[in-house]
């Protein structure tokens, strides 16, 4: 196995950033706990003899942008051509180490130590041209690869020039100051997608698409339900087909064979018994059994008094929210491609986190870390539910049972049955105004669906905020499903919650949502987005219901304060939504790739009608019911309204993740729209025809 110590060895002469930093200080800044993670560097780069930048990063690809946002943030800050940068994501041995690609950090967590290393890059250049043209180093300047002297430019070297029979490493110092962000000329500028053309054509490949010589595919046994026990399988009439190889290893039973639809064939000719799963709840008692089953409760926020706030009430509204069951559906199934020998392994696979992957393999095979390689082509789609890595681990065990590479490649079937599902939520909140119509008191509960943005954007003087169980951590233990994040994870039932309540209240206090949001937000950053949409939508704002259809909602996730507004239409004979419209603001902070940036914010704007409108996964004692796309109905084009987008931009602020904000306010500003067109609440997430209908009963 190549380590990167050995990588740095081998990849000759060169300029090579090390940016050296304690990972646990690093993830300090988070709101939840990792353990055990090394000191490694957190980002470094090469500038090769060719002048061309390889710059590695352990965050992966999966349709958010990082491909090219990243590189941008490096060429502006070493001053080259983004051209010029070839980036290599998601390679354990070749990248530094990384927690995983998820809950729109990568731009805010890596962006940074990454400037950091490219501002020391540039310095190191400025020290060698400074030797080489006998300039002093504050009389030098850089450009599109290039160190010149700023009082005769004529007088310059290349990076290509200074690197070359050069052997240099350096380690940041965390010494060297790096530009602002007024003039820039490659980050904020808005920017094609540098993997587009490879994925409109074909070109680009994803794990099911990597090829060995000798490669087996593999087609694996499954149970009708989860909880299900193998208890028999006769697999005689399968092995006797030519080319087929059985595997049975403990709950594993598999049949591989070097092409896939073979191996299909030869698995529908298994015959097996299973034990069915004890009795357990299915979708028509689900919010009971969670209300039964309930992990202690933790303290999010708090102030003032809650006996005071609701004393001081003029009026009180109490209410339940809930949130179905939602499966990921990403358009690429998990795929992995596992080649094990007697030193190690190497693994090409579909996966978000690419070192958590590394790890588990090392396990299965006990083998040290570094004998494992993971290699990360693109991903086609992720939302969180590519965190688990069962796929990859089916495939590392069949390849060192038979010795040779094996692809496991699931079906759709698979992709739903195996999903880690957004976890079914319920909401209990209780808030009151006083006789100036003042939010003064908020009670707010969230059971099994997690704490992200549970906390209102606005100014109550008497609140708590409690959560008990969620997505990860304690969560599964109280899930009858394997449940996980589903972008924005906890956010987009939080804010649908929190946003539908806030609704109620400015209806209580004969107020208009905008105006009643604004006079409460807690900061300008909020009133800001909020105005920002209210411009763009360009409708006057009355005490709902209206009749007009009309809503919104705002909130903050991931750094990022977000507001939308919808036009919505509701048949009242049979309870279909029909959304005309949703205007979207952001304020993410400094903005890298505008157009990157408008195309997640709408592309999460169109996801979000699913989970609003029609997603859920029905089950029943294990058996899930929703394995296919003829059941589960994902937003169609026939669905979208008009789409419009801006961008509050903040530079001071640094990046702040863009890429789940959008998603998490579509339940919220949907369902406020449907009650301003029906007078209705919608209590319950997907809000259905048939859920309409019954509400309008």
């Amino acid at each position: 196995m190549t380590t990167r110590r050995d990588f740095l060895r081998i990849s000759g002469m060169g300029i090579v950033v090390l940016y050296t930093m304690d990972i646990r200080e690093l993830m300090a800044r988070r709101t939840f706990q990792f353990r055990d993670y090394p000191k490694d560097f957190n980002a470094y780069l090469r500038i090769g003899e060719d002048g061309r930048v390889a710059f590695f990063t352990g965050k992966i690809e999966m349709g958010q942008g990082v491909y090219t946002s990243l590189p941008q943030m490096l060429a502006e800050e070493l001053d080259v051509p983004l051209s010029s940068v070839d980036p290599i994501l998601g390679d354990t041995d070749l990248c530094p180490w990384d927690m995983g690609t998820f809950g729109s950090m990568s731009t805010r967590f890596f962006g940074p130590p990454m400037r950091q290393a490219a501002a020391e890059a540039k310095a190191v250049l400025k020290d060698l041209a400074a030797e080489r043209l006998g300039v002093p180093p504050d009389r030098l300047g850089t450009r599109d690869g290039v160190v010149y002297d700023v009082a005769d430019p004529a007088v310059s070297v290349t990076y290509a020039e200074l690197a070359r029979g050069q052997r240099i490493e350096r380690v940041v110092r965390g010494e060297v100051s790096r530009d602002e962000p007024t003039g820039y000329t490659v980050s904020g500028v808005a920017t094609e997608r540098q993997d587009g053309r490879a994925k409109v054509t074909g070109q680009a490949r994803y794990a099911a698409d990597i090829r060995l010589d000798g490669m087996l595919s593999a087609r694996i046994l499954r149970p009708p339900a989860h909880g299900s026990r193998l208890r028999d399988a006769d697999t005689t009439r399968a092995a006797s087909v030519e080319g087929v190889r059985v595997v049975r290893d403990g709950d594993l039973v598999a049949v591989l064979h070097r092409h896939p639809d073979v191996a299909q064939e030869a698995l529908g000719m298994v015959t097996a018994t299973w034990d069915p799963p004890a009795e357990g709840p299915g979708s028509s008692n689900i919010f009971e059994y969670l209300e039964g089953n309930l992990p202690e409760a933790r303290v999010v926020s708090e102030a003032g008094s809650l006996s005071a706030g609701r004393a001081a009430s003029e009026t009180v509204r109490e209410s339940t929210f809930r949130a179905n069951y939602m499966a990921h559906a990403p358009m690429e199934p998990h795929a992995a491609l596992a080649s094990v020998d007697g030193q190690g392994a190497t693994i090409w696979a579909s996966t978000q986190n690419p070192f958590t992957l590394r790890r588990e393999a090392a396990e299965i095979l006990g083998c040290p870390e570094e004998d494992v390689r993971v290699i990360t082509p693109f991903v086609g789609g992720g939302f969180g539910g590519k965190t688990e890595n069962d796929q990859a681990h089916e495939a590392v065990r069949l390849s060192r049972a038979v010795g040779a590479p094996v692809q496991v490649a699931w079906t759709r079937e698979e992709e739903f049955f195996y999903d880690s599902f957004r976890p079914a939520t319920i909401v209990h909140v209780a808030s009151g105004v006083d006789h100036a119509g003042r939010l003064v008191f908020w009670d707010y509960r969230n059971l099994h669906g997690g704490n992200r943005s549970s906390d209102p954007v606005y100014a109550i003087p008497h609140h708590r905020v409690t959560s008990a169980g969620g997505w990860g951590g304690s969560g599964p233990r109280y899930h009858p499903l394997r449940v996980g994040a589903w972008r924005g994870p906890g956010a987009n039932v939080n804010h649908f919650a929190i946003e539908s309540q806030v609704d109620i209240m400015a209806e209580v206090a004969g107020r208009d949502p905008l105006s009643f949001r604004l006079e409460h937000a807690k900061d300008e950053r909020v009133r800001g987005v909020l105005r920002a949409a209210a411009d763009l939508f360009g409708e006057e704002w009355r005490a709902g219901p209206s009749g007009r259809g009309h809503g919104v909602a705002s909130g903050a996730d991931a750094g990022t304060v977000v507001a939308a507004m919808a036009e919505v239409d509701v048949d009242r004979k049979t309870g279909a939504v029909r959304v005309l419209r949703v205007v979207c603001a952001q304020d993410m902070g400094e903005v890298i790739n505008p157009e990157g940036a408008r195309m997640q914010m709408e592309g999460g704007l169109i996801q979000g009608l699913g989970y609003a409108l029609r997603e859920e996964i029905h089950f029943d004692r294990g058996a899930i019911i929703e394995r296919n796309f003829d059941r589960y109905e994902l937003p169609r084009f026939s669905w979208l309204p008009s789409i419009e987008v801006t961008i509050v931009d903040n530079p001071a602020l640094g990046p702040q993740g863009g890429g789940e904000p959008s998603v998490t306010m579509v339940g919220a500003v949907l369902a406020n729209a449907i009650h301003d067109a029906i007078g209705k609440r919608m209590h319950e997430l997907p809000m259905t025809p048939e859920r309409v209908l019954a509400a309008l009963a």
